[in-house]
């Protein structure tokens, strides 16, 4: 029993739980991933074959770190077993694991097996073409909304036919007349987009009990992390694959639901002993991350939070520093302050990579960034995806082109990139199906660059896929393009050349299967997949706090604790909910490892105006006596501290 060494008594009571449904709650930093990934080692010292177990997460990152963690634990607990060497088990994401299945039974929907799997870019630009098809004026109908509206309900497990029934109001009837247009562009470009990977994974599993029932004798023991954040169709398909052996385990934490925008369901979880009658129950309440400091803050913020199951996270580590409170007069007398106390921390021996400033909204990120720059702090703003940028996309866009020719998507992006004196009217009759009616000179171009698709495809059957990329960087032009465009274009190239260095970590499989991973990473990256592209860039981390869920620093900054601001005043007709604002503070808090630094401005300039604000009520839920003001003693206005 070696692999139970260390645990405590509730982490070793929820590991060695294995048969039936389980719900573990989890405080934050309570050791979760370490249940999981012990848990699935004890299960495999029983007798479970580890192909028979499924671990499913949320992002690739987390799905990398618990997949590494059972490797080495099973190498240091089951190396002398048979079943140690013969496989292994599944760990990855809900989305990687649809695009798996769907993989497996791909001409169920007639999807070629190399399907495209659209990004957000390539499903609103063909949001764009279903409003121009369904006698709609994009400039009457944000396509992005629309966009959300489809992808909602498909969140939500309801189809396009479904959908057609619900609709009441003028927008719904539009994402209605839409949504059927748009499912026809991705029927005929043998494309999905981000949500098709679940909802017709869920429809293949409720429709064809044959295929059901391979994936209950597959995945026997099923866990699931992070389960507050699933949402209707990914809590539906867990469902059916456990099936009536009902061995699932779940772990989540109520106050860390901050995707409800998203679709995701904390029903999910608060009801999960209705949907199990005899689901066991098993409370982890002790933090090994943070100080007493920081969680008796954390607790103060939470406890104020009523649709939350009963659970006081403790610790038992040191004290540790007092919460630091800065009062800014303005935004930018707030983010030079930031910048300065992080140098400070950096001259003291802290890590940059310790350090995070975390922001409730995406425009604060512009005036922090201005000060890191100034003070020559160095610093990485998560926000771009490498595979996100224009010159990745491209030779991504050849890849997949190569392989799937229906996919106008990837056709209209490269078609003349770099150019080849082929127009927008051209690549429109081409998209259209009425190529034969092009002038002969413009047919020449176009069946030069097909030619050169039909090269590349026949280069990648039989090469390594970053030899293949080299391939299509020389061939294309692309190498010489960004060569003679300056600073900007060269280092467009070492973001190429960067990616092809990344096509090495696929060398063990098939030439033709390492290019469905690459693409398949690449379609399914998330905001913190860019840290682990950076690693070993020592900056201090500049992101959102959704983007930080997941993540821990040593030291953390939560900016922006004003009225309105944090918690979020929504736009429009959207209600703020406050208890999620208040799980969203919580989970900023408890990224934290040994202090925190708040701080807010007095005035902030939002949208071109200039807004006075009142202090954050957060900041008066969290006791006096664990908050120390950070503001010189010299000054007046700073000095006004609302706390009681």
């Amino acid at each position: 029993m070696d692999h139970l060494e260390g645990l405590n008594d509730a982490q070793r009571n929820a590991v060695i739980t294995t048969e039936g449904p389980l719900l573990v709650l989890a405080g934050a930093g309570s050791g979760k991933t370490r249940v999981i990934t012990h848990r699935i080692i004890h299960l495999i010292l029983q007798g479970i074959a580890p192909h028979h177990i499924l671990a499913v997460t949320f992002t690739n990152k987390a799905a990398k770190e618990m997949r590494e963690r059972v490797q080495h634990l099973m190498h240091m607990h089951t190396s002398a077993t048979r079943a140690g060497v013969d496989s292994m088990p599944l760990v990855t994401t809900f989305h990687a694991l649809g695009v798996r299945i769907l993989r497996e039974h791909h001409a169920v929907f007639g999807l070629r097996k190399q399907f495209t799997i659209y990004d957000r870019s390539d499903s609103i630009s063909a949001v764009k073409k279903a409003l121009e098809r369904a006698g709609y004026d994009p400039k009457q109908f944000e396509p992005r909304k629309i966009l959300s509206m489809i992808s909602r309900a498909k969140g939500d497990a309801v189809s396009q036919a479904k959908y057609a029934e619900t609709v009441r109001s003028g927008i719904e009837d539009a994402t209605n007349m839409v949504w059927r247009h748009y499912e026809d562009i991705l029927k005929a470009e043998h494309a999905l987009d981000f949500d098709d990977l679940l909802a017709k994974t869920l429809s293949l599993l409720s429709h064809h009990p044959d295929i059901l029932a391979q994936y209950q004798k597959r995945f026997q023991y099923v866990h699931i992390d992070e389960y507050q954040d699933t949402n209707r169709v990914q809590f539906e398909i867990a469902q059916l694959i456990v099936g009536s052996r009902a061995n699932l385990c779940v772990v989540g934490d109520v106050d860390q639901n901050i995707y409800s925008w998203r679709g995701a369901d904390v029903k999910n979880i608060l009801q999960f002993e209705r949907q199990f009658p005899q689901a066991k129950i098993i409370m982890l309440e002790e933090n090994y991350r943070s100080t007493q400091t920081i969680i008796t803050a954390s607790n103060d913020i939470i406890e104020k939070n009523v649709n939350r199951p009963q659970k006081k996270v403790f610790t038992n580590n040191h004290e540790g520093e007092l919460i630091s409170l800065y009062t800014a007069m303005g935004g930018q007398e707030e983010a030079e302050h930031v910048a300065m106390t992080a140098k400070e921390l950096i001259k003291s021996g802290a890590s940059p990579s310790d350090i995070a400033v975390l922001f409730r909204t995406n425009f604060q990120s512009r005036v922090l960034e201005e000060a890191f720059i100034n003070y020559g702090v160095p610093y990485q703003m998560l926000g771009t995806r490498f595979f996100e940028r224009k010159e990745i996309k491209e030779i991504l866009s050849y890849l997949r082109l190569a392989l799937n020719p229906d996919s106008t998507a990837d056709l209209t992006r490269i078609i003349n990139t770099p150019a080849r004196g082929i127009g927008k009217v051209t690549v429109l009759k081409l998209v259209e199906g009425q190529g034969d009616t092009l002038p002969k000179s413009t047919l020449e171009k176009v069946h030069s660059f097909y030619a050169l698709i039909y090269g590349i495809a026949e280069y990648a059957k039989t090469h390594p896929v970053h030899e293949t990329m080299v391939y299509i960087m020389k061939q294309t032009g692309i190498e010489q393009m960004y060569r003679n465009d300056g600073e900007e274009g060269l280092e467009r190239l070492e973001n190429i050349r960067e990616l092809v260095t990344l096509g090495t970590k696929y060398a063990e499989y098939e030439p033709e299967e390492a290019i469905e991973h690459l693409l398949e990473d690449a379609a399914l990256g998330s905001d913190q997949d860019e840290l682990k592209e950076k690693a070993d860039l020592d900056a201090v981390r500049l992101m959102t706090i959704h983007s930080a869920k997941g993540l821990e620093f040593a030291y953390v900054f939560i900016t922006g604790l004003e009225e309105g601001l944090f918690p979020h005043e929504r736009l429009g007709d959207e209600r703020t909910d406050e208890e999620e604002e208040r799980r969203l503070f919580y989970v900023a808090l408890t990224r934290a490892q040994k202090k925190v630094y708040l701080s807010f401005a007095h005035i902030r300039t939002i949208f071109g105006s200039q807004r006075v604000n009142a202090p954050s009520s957060f900041l008066r839920d969290i006791r006096s006596e664990l908050i120390e003001s950070s503001n010189p003693s010299e000054s007046g206005y700073e000095r006004t501290v609302y706390l009681d």
